[in-house]
């Protein structure tokens, strides 16, 4: 286990340098940030000096190297636009984005799970056929087009739901939540299932392909003739062994959720660190676009380090193969 525990995380350490490295470089081809930065009668010197405070004229490799050093110790630099420290901007609005992702990602994997287990249980009933037929909605249509779909009917048509905003917030030891509000539980409820809609449809749909074909094993028809009750059967044997493969894809879904969170903050306008990210690229706001996607990253390689240790935890075959490898 600890071998195991230690190639993954030197493996996560290579993929998160290598992606800071993609994603820095990618910037250069974004415009110039002193553009945005100075007015018309700026002059050759006025640009020349704020290249050289800025550190754009260090060689690329300088950078990367300068920007990593500081990034380890929590200090992502100074925003071009703001003035201000990265790591506040993205502390301010790092609670509006985990929040939604938070609901989010609950919304997917309780009724994704639920759904699954009720499809494949009722592969045959007219309730399943219709969640099937429904759960197309999720897979074919994208994001932004379910999210203006939802603000149309539920907000423009019915007037509901607020179509964008956050709703009052509540500070809660320098965390701003809008769980303690009535506005802002309304206001999380397009945007979560939106966000939610696709990762819920997947998950879905492989819980009850893997329930499927668990039911259609041996040991689940000796099961039933010993004389066990059909739940015990369904919930206690199928459903345990089928969440094996579904823990690997979930974790992933998580951490797309809180990447592809970026479409649904900017169709609802979610102060959130999504919305920063695009505002940022707008002003060519350096700083803030490094930042938002090496956090991005940790929390991806966290997520996936985390389904590895649990993926290896629960299914006993890995141990078993890992101990005869080391025989």
């Amino acid at each position: 286990m600890l071998a195991f525990t230690l190639r993954r995380l030197f493996q996560s350490l290579v993929v998160l340098l290598v992606v800071g490295l993609v994603a820095f470089s990618m910037f250069r081809f974004v415009g110039d940030p002193v553009d945005n930065m100075m007015g018309q009668e700026r002059t050759d010197a006025d640009v020349e000096r704020l290249w050289e405070k800025l550190g754009l004229n260090d060689p690329f490799i300088v950078q990367y190297y300068n920007f990593l050093g500081r990034a380890v110790q929590g200090n992502f630099g100074v925003s071009y636009k703001q003035a201000r420290p990265v790591a506040d901007i993205i502390a301010e609005q790092a609670p509006a984005t985990l929040e939604l992702a938070a609901v989010s990602a609950l919304l997917a994997i309780t009724f994704g799970i639920g759904f699954g287990v009720f499809t494949a249980i009722r592969k045959d009933g007219w309730a399943s056929h219709l969640i099937m037929s429904v759960s197309l909605i999720g897979v074919s249509l994208p994001t932004f087009l379910i999210g203006i779909l939802l603000i149309y009917l539920f907000a423009v048509e019915l007037g509901w739901l607020p179509s964008f905003g956050r709703g009052d917030v509540v500070n809660v030891g320098g965390w701003k939540t809008n769980f303690l509000t009535l506005s802002g539980w309304k206001a999380l409820i397009l945007p979560s299932i939106t966000l939610g809609l696709y990762q819920m449809t997947l998950i879905m749909r492989l819980v009850r392909s893997e329930m499927l074909e668990v039911l259609r094993q041996d040991y689940i028809r000796f099961a039933r003739a010993r004389g066990l009750k059909e739940k015990s059967v369904n919930f206690r044997h199928a459903l345990k062994n089928t969440l094996v493969p579904v823990i690997t894809v979930t974790g992933l879904q998580l951490g797309s959720i809180i990447a592809f969170a970026i479409i649904t903050e900017t169709v609802f306008q979610w102060p959130g660190v999504g919305l920063l990210f695009i505002n940022s690229i707008q002003f060519v706001d350096i700083p803030v676009m490094a930042a938002y996607l090496m956090l991005i990253s940790v929390m991806f390689v966290a997520i996936n380090f985390a389904v590895d240790l649990l993926y290896f935890a629960v299914d006993p075959r890995l141990r078993t193969d890992r101990s005869g490898a080391a025989r």
